[in-house]
């Protein structure tokens, strides 16, 4: 058995209003009566804390945030979290505990992995759906991982929109492309889809190169980079490291191609430390940037955090992706509280599919369908060294 003796968080939104009572079975569920309980297993120590953290304050916030604006349909959201320390074992210890004492009608997790290793347990007690940072295509699956969303474009379409944006920037021209990735699910997942569209639009993909995550030496990858001349290199499953040494090294080689990335490979690190080599890092990106002020969500955000946790200056990606996760949270949830049904794996999913035109308070910038368990929508940022953000270049793509 995992131990337990972690550090704890159980954060009570409101009154602790007792738990009505909540039946596992798949016929026999009620809705509650009193709380809507979030679980989350977040790794808020360990190799991917710096992202836990934000993640953890992200989905906690923005329960506070909706129970201050009166709930869902009156009722509180109350999260209760443990620190997971990106263990993956230690992650599904802690789903079963807060699962058996807190009964949550939804659950935030840490991986891929962790999606995997809770889905029969979840889809058994048919009360639960969950989400993640994962943006793995294998965890947006209707049919299989049913009670699972991930919270923006899986890494398959996210790499589409970067073709698709490569392709109408470019015009008749045909830029090389070199994909440099992990060999992890994170890495891989997405290079597929990616590729298929680039041939689908005439873009040549002239190398491939796949690393370990850590402890790369790159100088024989930059070799081969050299000889394949691309005009552009996509990073994919890395946060920061190995991509600047991969720069500092093609410079040295007299290479100087445009440098692209997706998602998570777009936070503050990552831009900041390329700018240091005079390179303006350019991605498909989910959302919009914590920044911004042309969406009245990440305005909520920034607000609740002038005034709750004044010490955080900067929102990153994480922190908006776990705060959207408890936006579909709650309108599913609201969506079954007002069709008078109990929040049954069943009825939640079927509200998730309803979801064809929601409203994401404009953290993505049209309305957005959920219904296949992702938000196939993105839009092309690039690092602008006089203002020192990411800006957008390029309207929103759907694929």
């Amino acid at each position: 058995m995992t131990d337990l003796t972690r550090r704890k968080i159980v954060h009570s939104v409101g009154a602790a209003a007792a738990l009505g009572p909540f039946a596992i079975g798949r016929s026999q569920a009620q809705a509650h009566k009193g709380d809507i309980v979030v679980g989350a297993s977040q790794p808020m120590t360990g190799v991917f804390s710096f992202a836990g953290v934000a993640m953890n304050q992200g989905l906690n916030d923005y329960c506070a945030w909706r129970t201050g604006k009166g709930g869902v349909m009156g009722r509180k959201l109350r999260y209760v979290s443990e620190d997971s320390g990106f263990k993956l074992d230690q992650g599904v210890a802690i789903f079963k505990k807060i699962m058996a004492a807190e009964k949550p009608s939804f659950f935030y997790g840490d991986s891929t992995q962790w999606v995997k290793a809770v889905t029969q347990d979840a889809v058994a007690a048919g009360t639960i759906m969950t989400s993640s940072t994962s943006l793995a295509s294998v965890v947006a699956d209707p049919a299989a991982v049913p009670q699972n969303f991930v919270p923006g474009p899986t890494y398959p379409r996210l790499h589409e929109i970067l073709m698709e944006y490569i392709a109408r920037a470019n015009g008749s021209n045909k830029p090389r492309i070199a994909y440099v990735y992990a060999d992890t699910e994170f890495g891989r997942d997405g290079i597929p889809g990616g590729k298929a569209r680039a041939q689908k639009l005439g873009l040549p993909i002239v190398e491939e190169i796949v690393t370990k995550q850590s402890g790369i030496d790159v100088a024989p990858e930059v070799a081969k980079l050299r000889r394949a001349r691309p005009d552009i290199v996509i990073f994919q499953g890395y946060i920061l490291a190995p991509m600047p040494e991969f720069v500092r090294q093609m410079q040295e080689a007299g290479l100087n191609p445009q440098i692209m990335g997706t998602a998570w490979g777009l936070d503050r690190p990552a831009y900041e430390a390329l700018a240091k080599l005079n390179v303006n890092l350019t991605g498909a990106a989910m959302y919009r940037y914590g920044h911004e002020t042309d969406s009245d969500m990440i305005n909520n955000m920034r607000e609740y955090l002038a005034k709750n946790r004044p010490d955080v200056k900067h929102i990153s990606p994480f922190y908006i992706s776990s705060w959207l996760s408890g936006m579909v949270f709650a309108e599913i949830a609201e969506r079954c509280i007002k069709a008078n049904k109990p929040l049954t794996l069943p009825n939640m999913k079927a509200a998730l599919a309803s979801m064809t035109a929601w409203d994401s308070g404009g953290i993505f910038g049209s309305l957005v369908d959920y219904s296949s368990h992702q938000a196939p929508i993105g839009r092309i940022y690039s690092y602008d060294p006089a203002k020192k953000t990411m800006e957008p270049a390029s309207g929103w793509i759907k694929v």
